[in-house]
């Protein structure tokens, strides 16, 4: 996720990672495609339902779905967790120490020089601090066996570095409980195998972009060290680690009215061509993207080579200023006094551009609807970057795949 959760009154959580429709763009009503599916129901062991309601904090447009995480090779000690963030922009699993109870003690660390492996973990306004450990993770009917995850919150604040995290997010701090973090967890099934890569991995250097720390045993101050991480240690892509159904995931969220909805209840189905419940129809658009999921060379507002990316981790679409802003009440959204069209031509490392349409609506209103689920919620981003979050799929179905480059296989791909 680049940007997410952001609230009336309240800029919230924003993940470290913050894109549409069979035939060539969304239609003129609101939200809908020519694939635009109803009420998905899982019907397979490759499938999990993604519901958006009130959730742990009763922030909007949020959607969550059911994780497992168990000792690695263990039946037993294991945790099924609810409310975790479904984040289409990040990689890997990344949940609280409260939620884990007793299995979090049965979750190997993984080891760094002579102490023990953690991340600060950046999102655009926020940060997750945390061990990285190993675990069995299972969703749905799929499990990636002994993979990394970030146990968030299970070190002392007063560990928390300053080297390439507080200096980055001078926030409020981390978010290591389901008050800030407004869920369980974070998974993060973006397009990525893992949520650094070999970059991460090189010497140490001002150049390199670890956010991997080496504490040492029991520490309760701030002396934990910034190092390397390779590939092999680094928090992982649940789906990349699947036995099958492994090359990406497709959601899909139901069209929800102009006024908004108390829940929605979406699907995500893992896997794209491999059996007979995803496959990808040859009406949809393929775009290619980068190796994290952003469509670099899009157009908007008068604007080229804008980043765009499609984000079920940010709660509104978010954009340069360009609509009239909320105020107090919400000062991080748009406020236009009727629905507004909008359009833009999504193209990433190819030729291939996709022109699309969405709407935005007054902010106000949707919060005080009561509802949980809110259509065409709009906010403030920077110009030259345009966040298509979770309104965006609503009514349509999305296909990430997979960047298996590295392994001989497909480049990474965002497809509807």
């Amino acid at each position: 996720m680049t940007a997410w959760l952001k609230a009336a009154a309240a800029a919230l959580a924003v993940t470290l990672i913050v894109a549409g429709c069979g035939g060539g763009g969304g239609s003129s009503d609101n939200n809908t495609s020519q694939n635009s599916p109803s009420s998905p129901v899982p019907a397979g062991g490759n499938q999990v339902s993604a519901v958006i309601n009130q959730g742990v904090s009763g922030i909007a447009n949020i959607p969550t779905v059911t994780v497992t995480v168990c000792a690695p090779g263990s039946a037993s000690a294991c945790q099924t967790i609810n409310n975790v963030l479904l984040d289409t922009k990040s990689f890997g699993l990344r949940v609280l120490n409260s939620s884990l109870g007793s299995t979090a003690a049965s979750l190997p660390t993984l080891p760094s020089g002579s102490g023990t492996l953690a991340q600060c973990a950046l999102f655009a306004q926020s940060f997750t601090w945390g061990t990285i450990r190993t675990a069995d993770v299972r969703i749905g009917g799929e499990t990636a066996s002994g993979i990394p995850i970030q146990v968030v919150g299970d070190l002392p604040d007063a560990t928390i570095p300053s080297d390439n995290c507080t200096d980055r997010v001078p926030l409020s701090g981390a978010e290591e409980t389901a008050g800030t973090l407004n869920a369980n967890g974070i998974l993060g099934i973006g397009v990525a195998i893992t949520d650094c890569g070999t970059a991460c991995g090189a010497a140490m250097s001002a150049s390199n972009p670890s956010t991997y720390f080496s504490c040492p045993p029991n520490t309760t101050t701030a002396n934990c060290t910034r190092v390397p991480a390779g590939v092999a240690q680094q928090v992982t892509n649940p789906v990349a680690r699947f036995a099958s159904d492994n090359n990406g995931v497709i959601v899909q969220f139901p069209t929800v009215p102009d006024g908004g909805s108390k829940t929605a209840t979406g699907l995500v189905t893992f896997g794209i061509n491999t059996q007979a419940n995803n496959a990808m129809p040859g009406t949809v658009t393929t775009i290619a993207s980068s190796q994290a999921g952003d469509l670099l060379h899009s157009t908007f507002s008068g604007l080229t080579n804008v980043d765009a990316f499609l984000d079920t981790g940010s709660n509104g679409m978010f954009f340069g200023p360009a609509l009239t802003a909320c105020g107090s009440n919400a000062p991080d959204f748009y406020c236009p006094t009727s629905k507004q069209t909008l359009s833009a031509t999504l193209q990433g490392e190819s030729t291939t551009a996709l022109a699309v349409t969405f709407f935005a609506d007054n902010a106000n209103n949707l919060f005080n609807s009561g509802n949980f689920a809110l259509p065409n919620l709009t906010g403030a981003a920077a110009n030259g970057t345009l966040d298509l979050g979770l309104p965006f799929y609503f009514g349509r179905t999305v296909y990430h795949g997979l960047d298996l480059r590295a392994s001989g296989g497909q480049a990474p791909f965002i497809a509807f």
